[in-house]
Parts: C-alpha cells; sequence; structure tokens
C-alpha cells in the first residue's frame, strides 16, 4: 500500500494526493529546523536552576507569547498541553469540577468533538446537567437559543469554532457576547478555525480556548488551552506544579517550540494561504457536483472552513470509496478521524438531519499547505468512474429487481 516519504521538498511524497489535512497535518520542514536542536541534546528541563535549564525556560516562555500573539490573548493565560483533546477535557471538567458549589449545569452544542462530549457525559454521570443546543440542517447552532437555555446554575458554556466533520463554522462573536452578559465562561474548541479564519480572543468573547499544535503544521501529541485571567480551573493532572500549577508534567520543549513555530509562520501567511485554499475547495466541489450524481454538499456552503469540503454520496458506501481511492494514490477520510475507532454513525451527520443512506457515504476532503490545483484535478477524475463503479454493486443501486 502507498505510504507518505519523510519531507524532503517541503510537501508529502509527490506520488500521492493528500486531502486528510484534518486528520493529520505534515510537520512544516521550517518547523521540524528550529525544533532539531532541541531533539539532539543540550537542552535542560525548563523547571531546573543551572544554567541550561534557564536557556531552556526562556525558550518555552518564547513559544507561549508566538502562540498568544496568533489568539490575540496575553501569554501568561496559556498553558501547554499533550494535545486538544487534553485542553478540552481539562477546560470542561476543571471549571465545571471548580465551580461545582455554585451550579453543575453546562450548554454544550450536539455536534461538538468528542473530546467535549464525553467528559460532558462523564460529568452527567456524577450528577451534572448538560444541555446539547441542536442545530440547522447546516450545522449551525442558533445564538438566539442560548439565553433561553441558560438557567441560575449554569456553570459553562462550550461551543466549537468550527466543526471538523462538516466544515461549519459558528457565530462566535454573538454567543460569546451572550455568555458575557450572563457572567458565564465562554469556552470555544478552536482547532480547525485557529490560522484559518480571522479570530481573537476579546472578538469573539472568549474565555477558554482549546489549539492543537498539529492543526497549525506544528508537531503532533501538542497542544494548548488559553484561560482569560479570572477563569478558575481544577486541574485534572497532578504533579510538580507545572504550567501555573494547572498541568503538571514536565514541558515537551521540542514540541512546544515547534508550536511557537508554527504559529508565528500561520499569523504571517494566513490571508494569503486562505484565499489560496477556498478557489481550491470551491474547485474541487464544483467538479464533484458536476461529475458525480447524487451528491450534494454538507455544511454551510458560505460560513465553512476554507480548507474544508465535505459530501454525501448515494448508495455507496464511504469505506469502499476511501479504498479504492487509496489504491490510486488518494487519501481522504469520512467523519473525524479521532471518532473512527468507535464504529458508530456519526453524530454530526445525524444531528444535521442526514439519512441513513447519506450517512453511510459521507467523504471529507481537507486541503493544506501543500495541496496543488493538479491534487484538485486528480480528485475530480478518479472520484466519478470510482463512484460509478461501487454503485453497480450496490443493491440499492440495482433496485427492486434485485431482491
Amino acid at each position: 500500500m502507498p505510504r507518505f516519504t519523510a519531507f524532503s521538498s517541503g510537501r508529502p511524497d509527490s506520488g500521492r494526493v493528500y486531502l486528510d489535512y484534518g486528520g493529520l497535518a505534515p510537520v512544516d520542514p521550517r518547523v521540524v529546523a528550529v525544533m532539531r536542536p532541541f531533539l539532539e541534546g543540550g537542552v535542560g528541563n525548563p523547571s531546573s536552576l543551572h544554567s541550561l535549564g534557564s536557556a531552556a525556560r526562556e525558550s518555552l516562555e518564547a513559544a507561549r507569547v508566538k502562540v498568544a500573539r496568533l489568539i490575540g490573548g496575553p501569554a501568561a493565560g496559556l498553558l501547554f498541553t499533550s494535545g486538544a483533546t487534553e485542553a478540552n477535557n481539562l477546560a470542561i471538567k476543571g471549571v465545571a469540577l471548580r465551580a461545582a458549589e455554585r451550579g453543575r449545569h453546562i450548554i454544550t452544542s450536539s455536534i461538538e468533538h468528542m473530546s467535549v462530549i464525553n467528559p460532558c457525559r462523564d460529568l452527567e454521570k456524577g450528577g451534572a446537567a448538560v444541555t446539547y443546543l441542536p442545530v440547522d440542517s447546516e450545522g449551525r447552532v442558533d445564538p438566539d437559543a442560548l439565553p433561553g437555555a441558560i438557567r441560575r446554575d449554569t456553570v459553562l458554556i462550550s461551543i466549537m469554532a468550527a466543526n471538523g466533520e462538516i466544515g461549519t463554522t459558528q457565530e462566535l462573536a454573538q454567543l460569546g457576547r451572550t455568555a458575557r452578559e450572563h457572567g458565564i465562561p465562554f469556552h470555544v474548541d478552536g482547532v480547525g478555525a485557529l490560522g484559518r479564519l480571522a479570530f481573537t480572543v476579546d472578538e469573539a468573547g472568549v474565555d477558554l480556548l482549546t489549539l492543537s499544535s498539529n492543526d497549525l503544521y506544528g508537531p503532533p501529541g501538542t497542544g494548548a488551552l488559553w484561560v482569560r485571567p479570572g477563569v478558575k480551573l481544577l486541574p485534572q493532572v497532578l504533579g510538580g506544579g507545572q504550567e501555573a500549577g494547572l498541568r503538571s508534567g514536565t514541558e515537551n520543549l521540542p514540541a512546544i517550540v515547534g508550536m511557537g513555530v508554527a504559529a508565528e509562520l500561520v499569523r504571517a501567511e494566513w490571508r494569503e494561504e486562505t484565499a489560496r485554499l477556498c478557489r481550491l475547495r470551491d474547485r474541487l466541489l464544483a467538479g464533484l457536483l458536476a461529475a458525480v450524481p447524487d451528491c450534494r454538499l454538507t455544511g454551510s456552503r458560505t460560513r465553512r472552513l476554507p480548507h474544508h469540503l465535505s459530501v454525501c454520496l448515494r448508495a455507496v458506501k464511504a469505506d469502499g470509496v476511501l479504498m479504492d481511492l487509496d489504491l490510486h494514490g488518494v487519501a481522504a477520510a469520512s467523519g473525524s478521524a479521532c471518532a473512527s475507532k468507535t464504529l458508530e454513525p456519526s453524530h454530526v451527520l445525524r444531528a444535521i438531519g442526514a439519512d441513513p443512506e447519506e450517512q453511510e457515504g459521507s467523504l471529507c476532503f481537507t486541503l493544506g499547505r501543500w495541496t496543488t490545483a493538479a491534487d484538485i484535478e486528480a480528485v475530480v477524475e478518479l472520484l466519478p468512474p470510482i463512484v460509478s463503479r461501487l454503485r453497480a454493486f450496490s443493491p440499492k443501486a440495482l433496485g427492486p429487481a434485485a431482491s
């Protein structure tokens, strides 16, 4: 089976078309170059008192400043974690458990990432109440529905910036204003949106923001939670008191330095890159809609991530399409890579009203820094005959006479 080779020319193996940046983004070679000295030795523990420790601590704090600049918030509020999943858990459980004496009600949406939904479910087992706001057929939360869901015992509102499965973005500024008016902390899972949408924590009224390093073309296994001063958390990882006592454990300095560089690069390049990705995404959408019968866009056409395209195909199963695409050198996805191991139907597609047949045929293409126009044309050429061939063997496509 084809696989990726190491970076050599600044993009994945040129023999493949990679459209699964939402699952894993290649680390930018410029990031790797800065990380290398930290991986090759001569670097101390940031908590150590000797000179190597001091140098490591300076590098750690410099990375913190770089990431904070990307979101427009003070660096003192940025806590480094092992990734977005840990950051979401710390935000949800940290706020809810710390505020348990005041109230035990949380508001979130029905299409959140499982690293938000599962902590909420876990808190429900302990007696918390959770309101899961519905979404419309495009995956949008109605901001006007939020005030009616707020109760006297509401202690947290958590709404994602954008959905990684269908690409729809939310109206964070209006949601954030409502949260602020009621004095309730507002958490946003920013994965997918940071570095692709114009976004600062103050403009959106965000009190807690989850970030992923790999989503910025930095190393995987690293992320951050930004916390507005004054918001109180109960630590979920206990130990030596690193990261302001809210996330213990020796910091992964090479990866954190890489995340800082990645944030700098995204901050400098995002406008031009966003425009380029929008053009490529729109070309892919137009090509698929024109060439593949019974293909429809999922999510919003206008309020969506610039690098994201999701479609549903009838009378065909996505796993068969993806395997065939892979044999032709194209990597794409179906749904969320983080939820694929559960083998459960997509809660996101159910929430937007997709029927079971559409859920089975859901495809997700996420573009990135090394996606080219030739990559898009390759998919537009390859996908129609693949779908046609698979449908020819589908009982649903053959109709009643096949039974």
